[in-house]
């Protein structure tokens, strides 16, 4: 009898374990059968409206029930696909922050649960304090950085599973923790702003170690790291005073995207028809014109909006709402979760720019202090002025979009330094095309930089000539602009052997690696030049920093003469010169030209020797290259 009594209660026991085991089983099952984005909120924004984004097999037809304090439905839409549902909450002001279930009641009688929560907002909206002409942003391809996690280097459950440190388009291995690692070298080099390129999933084929090719908007790229890794990452540039910017690409995402096998409306991207069909499908004609253009027919204005930018990326319709509110959505998200300092927004004029004035609106609506960058990869000064906020145009278009990409001072500062000086050549480019800030509506507020990831390396653009990349380098850190600079540069990082390969242009940074031969980081086999240069940028950069005049300054500058050019930068008690000079023999500069800088009889310091020189009749030039003055004792 005993034993009979301990085997039926051991059997209990078990069934009860079973039980318990299969709940939670069915419990956590039903929780990966959903998706729903964003995965959560926060309370107390100006913008009481929430759309989830439901994903699961036929959940279109269910019924959503949420009964929390301050939380209502407002609206639920059916999509095209049976197996999405959006629905439209409110969020009132004085819901508190907690989790709730989402109750998903069928047709069939049964139901799912999914537990959201609501956060509280990590800081006050006006503490979001954006990127300006005070910052000097390090633009890294996180890939090809540095490889501070070799376990996370291939990921099994994505397409690319190669590491190849010799194929230029394969994955090297850099990520997250590479960045973390040497936040001391970027930090002392004098930058203030980090601009890594994408690290969301972009579970591509090939080619995926870029990141533009998103195929998860809420998710970090394992190979790079996790959300965690990447809240450090932020956490510890914020601890040091360094601003994080987060690329964005609201124009397309990844052909492997998770929802491109099944679509929830019929004009979820553009082309759509054609692609489910696998008809052909046409490519941007990459007319940006067409969005100032007064002249340009409806036909040129849709290829270049509604053209996919190349095949393997699906052209997003802004024009749907839903995908509307689904990008602003994920890109506030982002900001919150990360606590960004600024967006880069990637192929700008290929959105719908309704859409994207809206976008940029809101976000700037929610963060005053805030600011995005957009890319205009033009260089006329007239389209890239177009979409800075606050400009006038014939149409009564308002982009709010704060800063652009100063596209057409890059090739002037380029072709000027290249050129034989004559009088339409050499210094005069730039001269004349920093004399273009008349049309900018702020000109500081536009992004500078003498190359990035999608351009020959600067060093190769200036066919190796360290003084002449010296003197472009030093010419985008003291005009009126927020300055960019592309990792490696400060080494002479070049691609001249194949100019215009991307992958090359992207090339390992020395030292990010355990095997590497050369160690930029700590100088290790860098070369005389190398060492030099990386010495040069940090003079300036960190003397950039503390510098009132740079950062806000009253900007004067002489028409070029006998192959020398001179910026000065003022304010207050303190005046920055800049001379640029192309001659290679010696030459004496008169510096009476000058006398309304008032600087005669002063003492001037070199930013980069520390050596001392007065400010008299004549100064002479001992060799090409920059000369940086400034009136500041203390560097």
């Amino acid at each position: 009898m005993i034993k009979i009594f301990f085997n039926t209660c051991y059997n209990v026991k078990q069934n009860i374990f079973f039980s318990l085991v299969f709940m939670f089983v069915t419990l956590a099952t039903q929780a990966q059968m959903i998706r729903l984005e964003p995965p959560n909120w926060w309370v107390g924004f100006k913008n009481s409206e929430l759309q989830l984004l439901v994903n699961s097999s036929e959940i279109g037809n269910a019924i959503p029930e949420i009964n929390y304090p301050g939380v209502s439905i407002s609206e639920v839409h059916q999509a095209h696909s049976p197996n999405y549902l959006f629905i439209d909450l409110k969020i009132d002001a004085s819901t508190v922050p907690g989790t709730f279930d989402i109750v998903f009641r069928k047709a069939d009688g049964t139901s799912v649960k999914y537990e959201y929560e609501l956060k509280a907002r990590p800081k006050n909206p006006e503490d979001y304090i954006g990127f300006n002409s005070s910052d000097v942003m390090y633009l890294i391809t996180p890939d090809r950085f540095s490889n501070g996690n070799i376990k996370n280097d291939i990921d099994t459950d994505l397409r690319e599973q190669k590491i190849d440190r010799t194929d230029n388009y394969a994955r090297h291995g850099g990520d997250i923790r590479g960045i973390i690692n040497h936040l001391d070298y970027i930090d002392n080099l004098g930058f203030t702003a980090i601009w890594p390129t994408p690290m969301l999933t972009n579970d591509m084929n090939s080619s995926s170690y870029h990141g533009y090719a998103m195929t998860d908007f809420y998710e970090v790229d394992p190979r790079f790291g996790t959300l965690q890794d990447y809240k450090e990452l932020a956490q510890k540039m914020d601890a040091r005073g360094l601003k994080l910017i987060m690329d964005m690409v609201a124009n397309h995402c990844g052909s492997e995207h998770w929802w491109m096998k099944d679509l929830p409306f019929t004009d979820w991207v553009n082309q759509q028809e054609t692609f489910e069909t696998s008809g052909t499908l046409r490519n941007s004609n990459h007319r940006r014109t067409t969005n100032q253009d007064t002249y340009a027919s409806k036909v040129d204005k849709k290829d270049m909006v509604e053209g996919w930018f190349v095949p393997s990326m699906p052209d997003l319709n802004q024009r749907n709402p839903f995908m509307a509110k689904y990008i602003i959505q994920n890109n506030i998200w982002w900001i919150e979760t990360l606590g960004l300092a600024g967006i880069r927004q990637d192929t700008y004029p290929y959105s719908d720019k309704s859409f994207m004035s809206t976008w940029a609106s809101t976000i700037m609506s929610e963060y005053p202090n805030f600011n995005i960058v957009g890319e205009e990869w033009s260089t006329n000064p007239l389209l890239v002025r177009y979409w800075q906020a606050g400009t006038p145009n014939k149409e009564g278009y308002e982009s709010h979009l704060k800063s652009t990409m100063d596209f057409p001072m890059q090739q002037n500062i380029i072709s000027a330094l290249n050129e034989n000086e004559d009088w339409a050549t050499g210094f005069v480019k730039m001269y004349e095309g920093l004399a273009m800030d008349f049309a900018y509506t702020t000109p500081e507020d536009i992004l500078i930089f003498a190359d990035n990831h999608d351009m020959d390396r600067v060093f190769t653009q200036l066919h190796e000539n360290i003084a002449n990349t010296k003197m472009a380098l030093s010419y985008i850190f003291l005009i009126p602009r927020i300055v960019q600079m592309y990792y490696g540069t400060e080494i002479l990082m070049q691609n001249t052997a194949q100019p215009d390969d991307h992958g090359l242009i992207r090339s390992d940074f020395p030292g990010g690696w355990q095997d590497d031969a050369v160690n930029a980081f700590t100088g290790l086999g860098l070369s005389e030049s190398q060492a030099d240069m990386q010495d040069f940028v940090s003079k300036i950069l960190n003397y950039r920093k503390k510098s009132k005049a740079i950062h806000t300054g009253k900007t004067v500058h002489f028409a070029p003469e006998n192959g020398i050019y001179v910026l000065c930068r003022v304010q207050d008690d303190e005046t920055v010169v800049l001379i640029l000079n192309k001659n290679e023999e010696a030459k004496e500069l008169d510096l009476t030209r000058f006398k309304e800088l008032n600087l005669e009889g002063e003492t001037l310091k070199n930013v980069v020797t520390g050596a001392t020189v007065t400010w008299e009749t004549h100064l002479k030039l001992t060799e090409k290259g920059p000369l940086l003055l400034t009136t500041k004792n203390e560097l």
